[in-house]
This record gives structure tokens, C-alpha cells and sequence, in this order.
């Protein structure tokens, strides 16, 4: 199986398990860090997400991971919350976010800029705006990351 197909098939379990619990499957990554694999899921749901959701999704997942077994190796399977500064990745999530401040990154510049950060005003027909004082519109096949960008006390936006 290529590495291609066994990501898209571990996404589809993931999506799967978590969506069948009521909790949405904002991201997955396996890597490998510091010798070991990971296998991490992230998961939210409306009001956030709590460390006993965190692990009831941990527990369906290896159930399954386990009696399909398609990953040939050890590795590591952590579910976790997104955290307060969540990714932004499909086009929903754009649209549900829209009136919260964001930082999104660029593959290339745009205005001069590669890293924008302001309120998401809109998004529609693939194009992101954001404001901060000026406003960007930002095609989303030119975006290499978004996420929500929290204001922490004292903090410039």
C-alpha cells in the first residue's frame, strides 16, 4: 500500500469513529519524531473538546487499528484537542471561523507579504479576506497554513 493510500485510509477510519461520536476530525499527521512513530489525531466539537472525549476516540480508533492492522510497524496513536490556535483546512472551516482573527502563511507573496494576520472577513469562491486595518484577499490555493491566532493579553495583532 502506498503511503498515499494508507494516510487516506487512516483518515477515513479516523473520520469515521470520531463523526460517529459526535466530534469532528479537524487534522491527522503520522510522523516520525525522535525514533518513534506517531500517529495523531485531532478532534473538536462545538464548545471544545474534553480529555474524556480525548480518550473514548482513542479507544474506538485502536479497536479498529488494531483488528485491521494497516500500518506494518509500532508507532504511537494519540488523540488530542487542536488546541486554541486550531488549523484552519477545508472550506468549512473558513467559513465557520469567519469574525475570528486568523494568521494565515503564504507559499509566495502576496503584496509584498507572506504572513497576514486579521480578522477573516469573508470566504468565497476559493478567496480568503482577512482585515487588520487593510484588507487581503488571499486565493486559497496560494495558503501553505491558517490557523486561528489567539490574542494573548498584550499581544499586537
Amino acid at each position: 500500500m502506498s503511503k498515499k493510500d494508507l494516510l487516506t485510509k487512516l483518515w477515513d477510519i479516523g473520520q469515521k469513529i470520531v463523526e460517529s461520536k459526535g466530534f469532528e476530525l479537524v487534522d491527522m499527521e503520522f510522523v516520525k519524531d525522535m525514533g518513534n512513530r506517531y500517529l495523531r489525531y485531532y478532534i473538536d466539537k462545538p464548545g471544545g473538546i474534553t480529555l474524556d472525549d480525548c480518550q473514548l476516540a482513542s479507544m474506538e480508533i485502536e479497536k479498529i487499528l488494531d483488528d485491521i492492522d494497516p500500518i506494518p510497524y509500532s508507532y504511537i496513536l494519540e488523540v488530542s484537542s487542536p488546541g486554541i490556535e486550531r488549523p484552519l483546512k477545508r472550506d468549512k472551516d473558513f467559513i465557520r471561523f469567519i469574525g475570528s482573527l486568523v494568521e494565515i502563511k503564504t507559499f509566495e507573496k502576496i503584496e509584498g507579504k507572506k504572513l497576514f494576520t486579521g480578522t477573516l472577513e469573508d470566504y468565497s469562491d476559493g478567496i480568503v479576506t482577512i482585515s487588520n486595518g487593510q484588507k487581503y484577499s488571499i486565493p486559497r490555493e496560494k495558503i501553505s497554513s491558517a490557523k486561528l491566532k489567539y490574542n494573548w493579553d498584550g499581544e499586537s495583532r
